[in-house]
C-alpha cells in the first residue's frame, strides 16, 4: 500500500491505517473489508448473511466511503450483491451512516459498521431509503447465488479487491442451508368417527352418573373432552364434544298438554258453534217462508 502518500499526522489518515492493521491482524469469519491501496477512505466489503434468517450463508459485496473527517463523521454504505434487503448501488440509509450523523460515534470503527450492517440485514425495512422488502424465498435464492460469483464492479483495481475478498469469504463461509417450507394456511378436511362420537358420549354420560368418581386429570377442560392421550390416540382435527350427557341429547316426543275444561279458547268454540246454528236455523225458517206464501200465491188463480 502506498502509505506515503498520505500525512500519518491527518488523524483519518492515522485512524484508518489503524484499521487497517487491526483488520489484517484479527480478521473475522462474518467479514472482510479492506481498502484500495490507491485511496484508502474508499473500502470493499463482504458479509455473510446473518444466522439463522433467508440470508444464511449469502456472501454479499459492497462498498464504503470514508469522509475526509473521519472517524469524527460517519461513512456511507452501498451494496454491490442484490440480496432483497438493500438496493444494490445505491447509498443506503441506516442509523450508522452519513444518513444520521447525529447517531455516529467517533469510537465506532469500519468493523463496528460491518457488524452492524449483518444485524440490519434481518430487521424491518420500514420504507427506509435503499431498502427493500422481498420476500424470504426470493431472498434465498439470492443467498444462494451470491456464492456463485462476486460482482462485477469499477476498475481492475476495484475488482481483484473484491474478487479477493470473496475468496476469503468462500474458504469461511459455510454452505447455503435449506429454508424451511411455509406453512399452508389452506383449511384441512376434517374427517369425524361417528362411532367414535357417540362411544365418546355414552363415557361422558357415564360420568356424569358417577358425582364422586373423579375424572383423570386432562381429560376434560372448560367442558370439551380432549382424546389426545395414550388409549385413544391423538384427537381429530376440529372435533370437540360437549360433556351433555347422551340421554339428553335424543329428542324426546312431546306429550299433548290438556286444556283447562275452562279455558278461553273453549268458551270461544262454542258461542262460535251456536252462532252457526242460530243462522242455520235462520235460513231454514226463512226457505220454509218463502214456499208457503208462493204456495198460496198459486192457489188463488185455481
Amino acid at each position: 500500500m502506498a502509505e506515503e502518500r498520505y500525512n500519518r499526522r491527518n488523524p483519518a489518515v492515522k485512524r484508518i491505517l489503524q484499521e487497517v492493521k487491526e483488520m489484517q491482524s484479527n480478521p473475522s469469519d462474518d467479514f472482510m473489508s479492506l481498502p484500495l491501496e490507491e485511496n484508502i477512505f474508499e473500502w470493499q466489503f463482504a458479509i455473510r448473511g446473518p444466522r439463522d434468517t433467508e440470508f444464511e450463508g449469502g456472501i454479499y459485496h459492497g462498498r464504503i466511503q470514508l469522509p475526509a473527517e473521519y472517524p469524527f463523521k460517519p461513512p456511507s454504505f452501498m451494496f454491490l450483491t442484490p440480496n432483497g434487503r438493500f438496493e444494490t448501488q445505491t447509498k443506503i440509509c441506516l442509523s450508522i451512516s452519513n444518513y444520521h450523523p447525529e447517531h455516529w460515534q467517533p469510537s465506532w470503527s469500519v468493523r463496528t459498521a460491518l457488524v452492524a450492517l449483518i444485524a440490519f440485514m434481518s430487521t424491518n425495512p420500514n420504507g427506509a431509503l435503499g431498502s427493500l422488502d422481498y420476500k424470504k424465498d426470493v431472498r434465498h435464492e439470492l443467498a444462494i447465488k451470491s456464492r456463485e460469483a462476486a460482482p462485477r464492479y469499477g476498475n481492475p483495481e476495484r475488482q481483484n479487491l473484491i474478487d479477493e475478498i470473496h475468496q476469503y469469504m468462500l474458504s469461511k463461509a459455510p454452505s447455503v442451508p435449506q429454508l424451511p417450507p411455509t406453512p399452508t394456511t389452506e383449511p384441512t378436511d376434517i374427517i369425524v368417527n361417528e362411532e367414535q362420537v357417540n362411544a365418546d358420549s355414552d363415557a361422558i354420560a357415564a360420568t356424569e352418573d358417577l358425582p364422586n368418581q373423579e375424572v383423570e386429570q386432562g381429560a376434560m377442560e372448560d367442558g370439551h373432552v380432549d382424546r389426545g392421550n395414550a388409549a385413544t390416540g391423538p384427537p381429530s382435527a376440529g372435533v370437540s364434544l360437549s360433556r351433555t350427557p347422551a340421554a339428553e341429547v335424543v329428542e324426546q316426543p312431546q306429550r299433548p298438554t290438556a286444556r283447562a275444561p275452562n279455558s278461553l279458547d273453549d268458551r270461544v268454540l262454542t258461542w262460535a258453534a251456536i252462532w252457526l246454528v242460530v243462522a242455520i236455523l235462520l235460513l231454514l225458517a226463512k226457505k220454509i217462508l218463502k214456499s208457503n206464501a208462493y204456495a198460496g200465491y198459486m192457489s188463488g188463480f185455481k
